[in-house]
């Protein structure tokens, strides 16, 4: 499985944040072709206290072929339009795979 991670830092207000997230772009994203499973993680501390962030969502899919796909299709496009009008400072991006451990 190959994962698309976007990180969240710490927003403003965060009340406002989690309406626009919940209510507005999770169901944009989640029509994305070839999105598998989307998991989205409150980040609450770290072990030396406070964290720098704020939210961590995995967007999961089949391989490296599927989420470039998923990238060109318009949902994806709509989805990233959205993101970067609430979160475009606030958000990094990454690409993972998963591995035995």
């Amino acid at each position: 499985m190959v994962k698309l991670i976007a990180l969240y830092k710490q927003p403003e207000d965060p009340k406002a944040f989690d309406e626009h997230y919940k209510n507005v772009h999770t169901p944009i994203t989640k029509k994305i072709p070839g999105l598998r499973k989307m998991e989205v993680t409150k980040i609450v501390g770290s072990p030396m206290g406070e964290s720098e962030y704020y939210l961590l969502c995995e967007m999961y899919y089949d391989d490296h072929e599927s989420l470039k796909a998923a990238m060109k299709s318009e949902e994806s496009k709509a989805s990233a339009k959205d993101l970067m009008s609430f979160a475009g400072k606030l958000v990094t991006l990454m690409i993972g795979e998963e591995v035995d451990a």
